[in-house]
């Protein structure tokens, strides 16, 4: 595989991460939370828009992810199906 098919790919995977974070990130029902965790993702991806060696990059994708699992959860958690649960037991 060529770099620059690497790259692409990497790329990619970056613009798919950013994408996600902020689809994600407008399910929150609080207008702070939903705000701050949108300003966070752009804020973050402009920071480290210029990084050009491949192993940090592929540390900030690997952390991104993660902050994407904690906005899952976090959005899990605010979500009123789970109160219903809770009523009913």
């Amino acid at each position: 595989m060529s770099m620059t098919a690497l790259k692409g790919n990497t790329a990619f995977q970056a613009r798919s991460l950013f994408r996600s974070l902020l689809r994600q990130a407008s399910q929150f029902a609080a207008y702070n939370f939903r705000e701050y965790a949108k300003r966070r993702t752009r804020d973050a991806f402009r920071e480290h828009h210029g990084e050009v060696e491949e192993r940090r990059i592929q540390e900030l994708v690997q952390k991104g992810l993660k902050e994407l699992h904690v906005m899952k959860v976090g959005f899990a958690r605010d979500s009123p199906l789970q109160y219903a649960d809770q009523e009913e037991r």
